[in-house]
């Protein structure tokens, strides 16, 4: 039987590879994102309690109502707007299953989306499955900013969706209010959709702050707006995550929802709502941790050859080799797990068009001790290594 692939060019993914790799090799794993910390023992204890209260069968599609109302005060807390927890309130399985049916919602076949490079590997997949082309924009190494600018160029009749990341991952850089209003302008005549991927909303560096777009008064109203328990709660593992989008938005979204995972996992829900009704700022102090964390490991590479660039949000942080080779960055990262035994991951499969760069992205989302033995890792490698 003759089976045609509707991604025919789509491997697996980078971190996936990579775990996969530091699994074979003995490696240390400060690639793929996620914890090695344990979550907030209230937390799981939460989870314990709703078992135990047989909260075990369906939530509904739209997500368990407390949850829905507690993601609604938290809003109101983070971003100064209330939001109809029963109208524009949506809990998905993670953040990329929101983006995913965000993307499905609004993209068909012929239209375009633009979207920017380094660009997280689930939005092109997403975009061509609905029929779509992604138009991307790459943004340059060290600085990755936006140019808004090309971003004009690159409009046309056809553009039905844009999505913007920031924090962005995997380039560890920050959207400012700046940035959304030139984006704003662009897109004020048009009957253009923003999809924002804001998952890391509470991990901002050297007092920054997150300028979401459900703070912007144009942008909301055209706005899916995408965020992670994953991530605030330090729970990957979880698969909670939700979007918020105004109420005719919100409907397209849902109708892709309920035939996607319609429902995620009730006690899961019912476990973060009752720990956030207990302890609402439970995420105020994220950047403050994380922060510490992206200090530790740059004292203690910097000077070895991995020189760490500056990292404004999210719980990464670049190092450029350069210092050490020409290799490319994946030939690179496939000998330091070989060599030094420490999985990292490389920026060029996030490209369309890698430009030339010698980065990797590091997790800090890690035990103080495990960062200490990657950067020890690390720097024995780079003192025995010659260019």
């Amino acid at each position: 039987m003759r089976f045609d692939s509707k991604l025919p060019d789509v491997g697996t993914t980078i971190f996936t590879v990579m775990s996969r790799r530091a699994l074979e090799e003995g490696a240390l794993n400060i690639g793929q994102g996620f914890p090695d910390y344990p979550i907030d023992p209230r937390l799981a204890a939460s989870l314990v309690e709703v078992i135990g209260e047989e909260r075990n069968q369906y939530a509904p599609m739209e997500g368990v109502v407390e949850l829905r109302e507690q993601i609604a005060a938290k809003l109101q807390t983070s971003y100064g707007r209330s939001f109809d927890p029963h109208t524009e309130i949506t809990v998905t399985c993670g953040g990329t299953e929101a983006l995913y049916d965000a993307v499905q919602a609004v993209v068909g076949h012929g239209d375009e989306a633009i979207i920017f490079d380094p660009a997280y590997d689930a939005y092109e997949p997403a975009v061509r499955l609905a029929g779509g082309r992604c138009v991307r924009i790459a943004l340059t190494p060290p600085a990755f900013r936006f140019d808004w600018d090309q971003v004009r160029r690159r409009l046309s009749d056809r553009t039905r969706l844009i999505i913007i990341n920031s924090p962005q991952n995997p380039s560890c850089t920050v959207a400012d209010r700046d940035d959304l209003d030139a984006l704003a302008a662009l897109i004020r005549d048009s009957s253009v959709t923003l999809l924002a991927d804001e998952v890391y909303e509470h991990v901002l560096y050297d007092g920054r702050r997150h300028a979401s777009v459900l703070a912007h008064p144009e942008l909301r109203e055209r706005s899916f707006a995408v965020f992670s328990f994953g991530k605030t709660l330090h729970a990957t593992g979880w698969r909670v995550g939700y979007c918020v989008a105004p109420p005719a938005m919100t409907r397209e979204l849902r109708k892709v929802h309920q035939f996607n995972t319609f429902s995620i996992v009730s006690p899961l829900q019912y476990a973060i709502a009752r720990y956030l009704a207990a302890h609402p700022d439970a995420w105020s102090g994220l950047s403050a941790f994380f922060q510490a964390k992206r200090d530790l490991l740059a004292g203690l590479l910097r000077g070895s050859g991995f020189e760490p660039v500056p990292a404004a949000g999210t719980y990464f942080q670049l190092v450029d080799y350069s210092a050490l080779s020409s290799d490319t960055d994946t030939d690179f990262a496939d000998r330091l797990i070989r060599e030094a035994k420490i999985a990292t991951i490389p920026l060029s499969p996030f490209y369309a068009a890698p430009p030339a760069m010698t980065l990797l992205r590091l997790c800090i989302a890690k035990r103080d001790a495990t960062l200490e033995a990657a950067a020890a890792r690390l720097c024995a490698f780079a003192a025995g290594r010659t260019r």
